[in-house]
């Protein structure tokens, strides 16, 4: 069975980037970054974040 990915808040997301949770939030509303809604809330793996910070060194 497939290992499932670790998801992170916004808030776990941006203290790991050192950037703000306004960031990160205007990142997902960009479709820059790929993001889950449970519930009422914003979840991002941690595979979908290590491809994104990889993109952005390019």
């Amino acid at each position: 069975m497939p290992r499932r990915s670790p998801m992170l808040t916004v808030d776990q997301v941006a203290e790991h980037l050192a950037i703000s949770t306004k960031t990160v939030r205007r990142w997902i509303a960009d479709g820059r970054l790929n993001a889950h809604q449970i519930g009422r809330q914003l979840r991002i793996s941690e595979r979908d974040l290590q491809v994104f910070v990889a993109q952005q060194r390019r």
